[in-house]
């Protein structure tokens, strides 16, 4: 079992930033494929970026990308998402998923572990 622990959630202006950790505990996440979703009230999660087990390989969905980066540090058992040029838009619920193997997907219901999530809001 994988346990996580988002936190780095808050309220920011528009153009801001804000850095989203979460830590791991009960196993080693260097085995685990990681991402990111993030969710709206009456909405489906929405993936918003993905990292490999070994932290080579990135991807994001189309809204975020160029302005947020995923990373990990598997040594400290935690996976980062640093959010630049935030938007009013980006106001959601921010999930932490893992899920073992090689592929990265996309889907939520592939992932077999989640956070309880951290709220974040962008002000206009």
């Amino acid at each position: 079992q994988v346990q996580l622990v988002e936190s780095g959630g808050g309220l920011v202006q528009a153009g801001g930033s804000l850095r989203l950790s979460c830590a791991a505990s009960g196993r080693t996440l260097s085995s685990y494929v990681m991402a990111w979703f993030r969710q709206t009230p009456g909405k489906e999660r929405e993936f918003v970026a993905g990292i490999s087990s070994s932290g080579g390989t990135t991807y994001y969905g189309d809204s975020v990308k160029g302005r947020f980066t995923i990373s990990r540090d598997n040594v400290k058992n935690t996976v980062y998402l640093q959010m630049d040029s935030l938007k009013p838009e980006d106001t959601a619920v921010y999930y932490c998923a893992a899920k073992g193997g090689l592929h990265t997907p996309r889907t939520e219901h592939e992932y077999d572990y989640w956070g309880q999530g951290t709220q974040v809001t962008v002000s206009s």
